[in-house]
């Protein structure tokens, strides 16, 4: 009967702590790994077993016809017939033949909050996923200049109270469609002591705000991108 010797023994163990350490820093793969989070995009009823690949985009057949005008249905009760915001929210149906102005403006609602939230948390990468490179440039230095202070900010999303589109755009193949938003907020602002030196910790407060997104109707990305923000009186 062979028996291990110290030496052997010693590998072994060190071999089953290095794996343990290794499966517990790079995580392991079970198939169910969530794809990235579109909040705009229209979620299909049922889909195909059959159909393309996620990595493969079907093109809108052109309309035409009565069927143009059925295209239009969602646009026009959303925005009356003969305005200016009816015409450019039809321009951007044409450029891009899933734009939906509701489905829009609950994909919209979502990533307000994400924003707004992320912002407070100091969370670039999801601030990344979110706002153009102009915008994002500009959140993470007033991150990184409130980090050089040693200050946190913390924030509770009330909810939301109103969203509604205020103009909508077609520049080239950029679409844009921007939106005043009123929320409801707690957030405090503290110092490296802890003291609240901007904020109320205990209170709602309401603010307004009109936010830009936009999207290049020729990209096979689905996401909008915010790309202008104004804080309003």
């Amino acid at each position: 009967m062979e028996f291990f010797d110290i030496g052997t023994i010693f590998f072994l163990v060190a071999a089953v702590v290095i794996f343990y350490q290794l499966r517990s820093v790079l995580g392991r793969r079970t198939g169910n790994e969530r794809p990235p989070f579109d909040p705009y995009s229209r979620k299909p009823a049922n889909q195909d077993a059959s159909a393309a690949p996620e990595n493969v985009v079907s093109l809108p057949r052109r309309r035409s016809g009565a069927d143009t005008e059925t295209n239009y249905a969602t646009i026009d009760a959303f925005a009356k017939p003969g305005t200016d915001l009816n015409a450019s929210l039809r321009a951007i149906r044409n450029a891009d033949a899933s734009f939906d102005p509701k489905i829009f403006v609950d994909g919209a609602k979502m990533a307000y909050e994400m924003i707004v939230l992320a912002y407070a948390d100091g969370d670039r990468r999801t601030l990344k996923n979110l706002l153009s490179r102009e915008v994002f440039d500009g959140f993470v230095a007033a991150i990184a200049e409130r980090e050089t202070r040693s200050e946190k900010v913390q924030s509770s999303f009330v909810g939301i109270d109103k969203a509604d589109i205020v103009s909508a755009e077609m520049k080239g193949n950029e679409a844009y469609v921007t939106l005043r938003i009123v929320s409801e907020l707690i957030s405090a602002t503290r110092d490296k002591a802890g003291e609240v030196i901007d904020g109320d910790p205990e209170t709602v407060a309401e603010v307004k705000d009109v936010w830009t997104f936009s999207r290049d109707t020729r990209s096979n990305d689905p996401n909008w991108k915010l790309v202008a923000t104004e804080a309003e009186d």
